[in-house]
């Protein structure tokens, strides 16, 4: 059920990715020389710590940057099919939150 619901969800959304400006240009490049650097330093010695930060912060600015620049629309949607997914949704979680309770409460 959540994964039906789930999906008939996302179905219905459109994403359009955009970029991020620094001083209005397009600043892309300038959040891979972190991540460039950092793979080099590895490259050249896979325990350099300097390495490990600037590949994981040059990859977190990435990532922070393209889901910063997502514009998300919701497809015009009968009321009809919006509740059955989010009846599908919720009922499937509603669920899994039970059968997860029944597991793990005290025993008797």
């Amino acid at each position: 059920m959540v994964c039906g619901g789930a999906y008939f969800l996302a179905d219905r959304v459109t994403v359009f990715g955009g970029y991020w400006n620094f001083y209005g240009g397009n600043s892309f490049g300038i959040t891979l020389i972190p991540l460039l650097i950092g793979v080099g330093l590895l490259f050249w010695n896979g325990r350099s710590k300097a390495g490990w930060v600037l590949t994981c912060a040059g990859t977190i600015f990435i990532f922070a940057g393209v889901i910063a620049n997502l514009h998300i629309y919701f497809q015009p949607t009968s009321l009809f099919h919006t509740i059955i997914m989010l009846v599908l949704l919720v009922g499937g979680l509603g669920l899994i939150a039970r059968s997860l309770a029944s597991h793990g409460g005290p025993r008797e």
